[in-house]
């Protein structure tokens, strides 16, 4: 593990210049807007090592599949987010000496991300020819005005100086990962016009006939030089000593995407650029503020006796929704966001499975029902993979951006089939949360039959055992390829067919089940093949078993591995590792997690105790998934050593792979750890239940959330729960087996049950 940033509860603060993990930092001051997002690279130039990347939402390319051995079905292409045009360019000398904080002898450094209110600050001391010379730096991404980048340059020598700025646009940029080292773009043009410079380029012509994107950026620069992509402005200042030059650098940036092209895109950019202008820099920063204030009145998360943990769930937040705010069916969530281009910045399961429980809560059912038209948007190309497959009914990608599947890894291209229990599962928490009949019948009820047809087609039946198997699979454990009986997958299989009887029956109806195309001779097919599904299970152990001969490995614990073996995956063999025992997150858990509500705490409790010790937890959604559980079974001291990992995963460089980008789409499992495992949040019966298991060191917390319309105050203080509704319309709310009716303004209380007692010597870090 390596710390970077001091704590403290809103702040990341880095004291000095790490240049040996510039990356790292790099990806840990990372912004974004939802609209666009870039890495905390630095404006002046950077001669060392580093990954500049900016990003834009919905932009992205089909570059070619490149694999050793074909197979059939392996799609033509690998869609990723593509590095966008460079609007942080600002070169910086004075008295003709560049700065180059590579180079440039560094006196003293500091970096700021302020998560309270959206900015990134730097300060910066450097020795030059003449003396020195301090720099401030400010910049961001507006969440009021999306197209909008805002930078406050200041620039004080210690003599009488000239200082130049040189802001730039520039489209000529690269990606990293690209497959044969192709540039994604072509320029179509720059100028200046009406007070501003500015640079338009287009994706490449590309053979699989994806969309392409034309991107124009334009700074309030009146006057620059012009190259192919590129304008670069040029201010110079001659300060006296100890006075300052200041530079502001006001971008606007928008898509074909949402603009369409040429003139339409152009008008407004241009336009967006001058009410930027017209406001002022500090007017837009005024305008920034206020939003991130009110957004966290909304999503914040008050955790008392634990700073590291308060200060990584902030930024777990703040990370989140600077990625995705729920406005745009269009969109969803990659697993890196906006800060690097690891695993493409394609669509997973991870969204539906990790990040929709905290979207209904912080987002609300709007952003969550945004989530749910993306994938039913999706349908027929889900239909598609299927047939490609050789199966029925609809099969949602591995990964993608359109809908079309665009991985090539053959153990999770055809075998992690699991994906779609994500999918469904998103539509089941929907509506047990909300409650919108509407959406389950025109979004949900068209997926959820199509998922069942998959699942009926791909099973297999074993006459001499006389049920269905789900043949060679990869479960959420990526540690195990090609499997047969994978207990999470066969076990949501089965949820995923009775649900949908259970739906259509007691919600849904018939007339909606045959305009959808359905059958009531369909829905018997389902609850047939749900019944007779089998679910390998070991009654001697007591456990679920996680598939067909997991048992037959030796078993034995993580903690029997040597930590200069960890993290497996970077330095076992994919032999090696497929024959251990070792768990990379949570499969049998995975589905006691999605199914609590149908099992008691003895069989999550036995399985738990059997499973967790063999989990290494080398994927960012392992941990969250593990706290909740050893909540709910009592286990407190793992609970608070998952929680802590979840929340502090990319603080702490948990895995030591943080330096490629943030682990977005798991950032929502410290949420998820706090208000579904200490507060005991459930909602799978269709209405608001609490369970509070508090582990000492989360004695005191709080956290507000939104269900069915209503804003509600949730608030932990040494062993009672006290609820507030804040908005809406009185709520009955469950608390363990209490009923308690909540009224506008008013505060009901609890005494929690299971609380652990104080120990004997303060707790470690709490």
């Amino acid at each position: 593990m390596k710390t970077l940033f001091d704590i403290h509860p809103w702040k990341l603060m880095e004291t000095r210049l790490h240049r040996e993990d510039m990356r790292l930092s790099e990806s840990l001051t990372s912004m974004g807007n939802a609209h666009m997002g870039m890495r905390g690279n630095f404006e002046e130039q950077y001669s060392g090592d580093c990954h500049r990347g900016t990003y834009l939402a919905g932009v992205w390319f089909p570059d070619k599949t490149r694999v050793g051995w074909w197979k059939n079905g392996y799609p033509d292409y690998f869609g990723k987010v593509i590095n966008a045009v460079n609007m942080l360019e600002i070169g910086v000398s004075v008295n003709g000496e560049e700065i180059d904080l590579a180079r440039s002898e560094v006196a003293s450094f500091y970096r700021e991300l302020d998560m309270e209110h959206g900015l990134l600050l730097r300060r910066y001391t450097v020795r030059l020819a003449g003396g020195e010379v301090r720099a401030q730096v400010e910049r961001f991404l507006s969440i009021a005005r999306k197209e909008l980048l805002a930078i406050r340059y200041r620039v004080t020598p210690s003599f009488d100086a000239e200082v130049v700025f040189r802001p730039a646009l520039d489209t000529n940029v690269k990606n990293e990962d690209s497959n044969y080292d192709e540039v994604f773009w072509e320029a179509l043009g720059q100028g200046c016009a009406d007070g501003a410079s500015w640079v338009r380029a287009r994706t490449r012509d590309n053979p699989f006939g994806t969309p392409r994107f034309t991107v124009f950026a334009a700074m309030a620069e009146p006057e620059a030089a012009l190259s192919e992509g590129r304008a670069c402005a040029r201010r110079a200042f001659r300060v006296a000593a100890g006075e300052t030059a200041e530079l502001v650098k006001l971008v606007c940036v928008g898509t074909s995407r949402d603009h369409g092209d040429g003139e339409a895109l152009d008008s407004a950019v241009l336009g967006a650029l001058q009410s930027a202008v017209q406001t002022g820099y500090d007017g837009l920063r005024a305008e920034q503020c206020d939003a991130w204030r009110a957004r966290w009145d909304g999503m914040d998360v008050r955790i008392g006796h634990d700073e590291a943990g308060q200060q990584g769930i902030r930024f777990n937040l703040f990370q989140m929704l600077c990625t995705y705010d729920g406005t745009d069916p269009r969109l969803n969530i990659g697993p890196k966001g906006f800060t690097g281009e690891k695993y493409g910045g394609a669509t997973y399961w991870d969204t539906e499975m990790f990040c929709l429980p905290m979207i209904l809560s912080v987002l609300g059912e709007d952003a969550a029902r945004s989530l749910l038209q993306y994938r039913y948007l999706h349908l027929d190309k889900a239909r598609e993979n299927a047939r490609k497959l050789g199966c029925q009914g609809a099969l949602y990608p591995m990964v993608t951006f359109n809908g079309e599947e665009c991985h090539n890894e053959w153990e999770i291209t055809f075998e992690e089939i699991h994906r779609n229990a994500a999918i469904f599962y998103a539509i089941f928490l929907t509506y047990e949360y909300g409650g919108d009949e509407k959406t389950l019948r025109e979004y949900g009820l068209p997926v959820m039959l199509e998922i069942c047809r998959y699942w009926v087609s791909r099973a297999t039946w074993n006459p001499r055992r006389r049920r269905y198997m789900i043949l060679g699979v990869t479960g959420p454990n990526e540690y195990e390829n090609n499997v047969c009986n994978n207990w999470y997958t066969n076990r949501m299989a089965k949820f995923c067919l009775e649900q949908t009887v259970r739906y259509v029956r007691s919600v849904i109806g018939t007339k909606a089940l045959r305009k959808a195309g359905g059958s009531a001779r369909e829905l018997s097919e389902f609850q047939r093949v749900a019944e007779k599904m089998y679910l390998p299970e070991d009654k001697r152990l007591g456990v679920f078993v996680q598939h067909d001969g997991f048992l037959d490995k030796e078993l034995r614990p993580a903690d029997s591995l040597d930590a200069a073996e960890r993290p497996l995956n970077q330095h076992w063999s994919w032999d090696r590792i497929l024959r251990s025992c070792f768990i990379k997150q949570a499969d049998v858990l995975q589905g006691l997690y999605c199914l609590r509500h149908l099992y008691d705490r003895d069989t999550i409790d036995r399985n738990f105790a059997f499973y967790e010790p063999m989990t290494v937890h080398e994927s960012s959604l392992s941990p969250c998934v593990h706290a909740i559980l050893a909540a709910d079974c009592g286990r407190y001291d793992k609970a608070v050593e998952m929680y802590r990992r979840t929340a502090r995963l990319d603080l702490d460089n948990v895995n030591n792979d943080t330096e490629d980008g943030l682990h977005i789409t798991s950032m929502c499992g410290s949420w998820m750890a706090i208000v579904k495992g200490f507060a005991g949040v459930r909602t799978e019966r269709g209405c608001l239940e609490l369970c509070p298991h508090v582990p000492w060191a989360f004695r005191s917390f709080a956290f507000t959330m939104q269900i069915q319309g209503r804003r509600i105050d949730v608030a932990v203080e040494d062993g009672t729960l006290s609820l507030t509704l804040l908005d809406g319309a009185p709520l009955m709310v469950k608390v363990y087996d209490q009923w308690l009716a909540l009224q506008p303004g008013a505060t009901q209380r609890a005494a929690i049950l299971e609380a652990q007692a104080a120990p004997d010597t303060e707790e470690a870090g709490a």
